[in-house]
């Protein structure tokens, strides 16, 4: 009976061990999802900073430009004003003269078109 006893624990001892053993490989196999989860994180948020980098970098190349595009065109404004203003400064004299001219200038004439009653 004492060795059927002894049999008996050392099973149960050898069960208990078994035990132990699936629980560590549990225990073990949940960190490693743990850190595979963690380490996927870690990448995906890098990808994701590499990509929000590389949009603000297109971004400020093209807002750079546009940029740089609108000022040459107030630049080309300016100077287009300035032209008109210089041309309108040389030719007021001669514009302002043709048009007293022609307003206090009156030649009375009937219309072609005026038909007199016989």
């Amino acid at each position: 009976m004492a060795s059927q006893s002894q049999g008996i624990q050392q099973l149960l001892q050898a069960e208990k061990r078994a035990a132990e053993k699936v629980a560590d490989a549990r225990k073990r196999k949940a960190r490693r999802l743990k850190q595979a989860k963690e380490e996927a994180q870690m990448e995906v948020e890098q990808y994701r900073r590499e990509r929000e980098q590389e949009f603000q970098s297109k971004q400020q190349a093209a807002m750079g430009s546009q940029g740089n595009l609108s000022a040459e065109v107030e630049q080309a404004t300016r100077r287009q004003v300035q032209g008109m203003q210089s041309s309108q400064q040389r030719n007021r004299d001669r514009v302002l003269a043709q048009l007293l001219g022609m307003v206090c200038d009156v030649r009375p004439q009937v219309h072609p078109n005026y038909r007199t009653a016989t």
